[in-house]
């Protein structure tokens, strides 16, 4: 318990920080929100480009202080102001309609890597030096290789050569609309096996490695050697003894990929025209849509940070070692 707190202590020091800097830095930039709009609408009267400042958070109302503690009371109550590119739509709207599309694609593709690439591993460690093994380095040349460069490949062999499967976009906007039914599910189904393929073949060779090497290590240890000489079953002392073990610091990678599937595929979302929230932030960027980088930018650090924090709590409970180590502290 000790040990969450000061976790969790420090989680919090972290976020306040990460809050603390997406304030400053806006305001530290030379000009505001508002001249994006203004520049749109220059016949403006100075009492609606006052009105925008207020809305837009543009201008400085009040000391910077005052302005801290109402930045603050926003951030906690999930209010993120209007967004300037789709103005009056609010920036909150924006992130509830693209992030469940990165979270279903990076975060099923993250774990179908993982899964794939942790049960490769475990036999490859396991029989060191046969054929699975030796495959090793085909498959770290896919590691090797930028993923947007792959999925440019991918996209004109398979999509534009072949006509397999779909370019780009989420669903098919011309003959379905976003809904829990059986022609939207299969459309975005479809459009999504390119790059979650993508994300998988370029990312489960490294999971592969890890757990490899770690399975090489667990093998030798004596725990499992006295297993084997007990003459238990193979697949009893793979599974129960050596990968087990081994699956420790695996699953503190996976908890740190997990925190970063929010942003982890921006470059891919953007060659597939995917509608998630490394799209929306490319947009963003492009418009000098502060409120809504500010938004993403919080969005990737709490993320990240809650990741952290599952890792290190799921350590805690499957690690004996960790605990006895704790306790004495």
């Amino acid at each position: 318990m000790p040990f969450i707190v000061r976790r969790l202590a420090f989680y919090l020091v972290a976020a306040w920080v990460a809050i603390t800097a997406n304030f400053f830095i806006p305001r530290a930039m030379p000009g505001n929100p508002v001249e994006s709009v203004v520049a749109k609408y220059p016949n403006l009267t100075p009492d609606a480009i006052k009105a925008l400042e207020l809305m837009l958070g543009g201008g400085q109302q009040g000391s910077l202080w005052s302005q801290y503690v109402t930045y603050l009371g926003h951030v906690f109550t999930f209010n993120f102001g209007a967004d300037i590119a789709n103005f009056p739509t609010p920036v909150s709207s924006l992130l509830a309609q693209t992030i469940p599309w990165t979270l279903t694609l990076v975060g099923v593709a993250t774990v179908i890597a993982f899964a794939a690439g942790t049960g490769l591993g475990i036999l490859a460690g396991w029989r060191h030096g046969g054929w699975l093994d030796r495959s090793l380095p085909g498959l770290m040349f896919l590691q090797a290789v930028p993923y947007f460069f792959l999925a440019l490949v991918l996209v004109d062999v398979v999509g534009v050569e072949l006509h397999w499967l779909p370019t780009g976009q989420g669903y098919n906007g011309a003959a379905t609309q976003p809904g829990w039914d059986w022609a939207f599910i299969a459309s975005a189904v479809q459009h999504a096996v390119l790059p979650a393929f993508t994300i998988v073949i370029t990312s489960v060779a490294g999971w592969m490695l890890q757990m490899r090497n770690v399975m090489i290590t667990t093998i030798g240890e004596d725990y499992v050697v006295a297993a084997q000489a007990k003459g238990l079953p193979s697949r009893r002392v793979i599974y129960t003894y050596a990968a087990r073990n081994a699956l420790l610091p695996q699953l503190q990678g996976f908890g740190l990929a997990l925190g970063f599937v929010v942003s982890g595929a921006l470059v891919m979302e953007i060659v597939f025209a995917y509608p998630g929230i490394g799209l929306l932030l490319l947009n963003a960027v492009s418009s000098d849509d502060y409120p809504l980088m500010q938004a993403i930018f919080l969005v990737i650090t709490f993320t990240v940070l809650v990741a952290n924090l599952i890792v290190d709590m799921v350590i805690v409970f499957f690690d004996p070692r960790v605990r006895a180590r704790e306790a004495t502290r």
